[in-house]
Formats: structure tokens, sequence, C-alpha cells
């Protein structure tokens, strides 16, 4: 279950970045109030993620998760600029990720 809690995890924190970018600096209601909400479900299942599995695993992960999310969510839906060098460092992050899930102690702390 500690997985399924940290990859909701880092699915939210994608959604609360995008909800940052679009409140342009908590200037903006709604966004801002969206940005907070997700933020806090997402650090929540972090924390219960990180009961069974050891903090550098879920941490790594979790920012990981984000960071790749984030890249491809400000490519597909905020038009930002993509590269061979950009997409060829996002599959690094992914590999580093996977490395993280199989790696020997990864699963419980």
């Amino acid at each position: 279950m500690a997985w399924t809690y940290l990859i909701i995890a880092g699915l939210l924190e994608i959604v609360w970045a995008y909800f940052m970018k679009q409140s342009h600096g908590f200037t903006r209601l709604w966004p801002s109030v969206a940005t907070l909400g997700f933020m806090a479900v997402s650090f929540a299942l972090l924390s219960l993620a990180m009961k069974n599995l050891p903090m550098g695993t879920a941490y790594v992960v979790w920012t990981g998760i984000g960071a790749v999310g984030a890249f491809v969510v400000g490519v597909v839906l905020l038009g930002e600029h993509l590269s061979v060098m950009r997409v060829v460092a996002a599959l690094l992050v992914l590999a580093g990720l996977v490395m993280f899930r199989l790696a020997p102690g990864a699963a419980t702390h």
C-alpha cells in the first residue's frame, strides 16, 4: 500500500505544480486554493508512504514523479520548449526511479 500512496502523492505533486503556475505567484484565488489543497493531500500521502518506505527512496520517487510529470504537463498543456536533451534528461530521471524501486531495501525500511 505504501507504493500506491507514494505514486498517488507524486501524481498530486504534478497537479499542485500546475495549479501553482496558474496561480501567478499566488495572486489568483482559486488556483492558489487548489495548489494548497493538492499540496496538503500530496504531503499527507507521502507521509503515509514513509511509514513503510525508506525516507530516501520515498522522497526521490515522489520528487521524480513530480519533476517528470511537471515537465510533461509543461510541454503538453503550457507549450513549454521540447528538445531532445530535455527528453533524454526526463528519461534518465525515470530510469533512476525504476532503479530506486528495484534496488534491494527499497520495499521497507
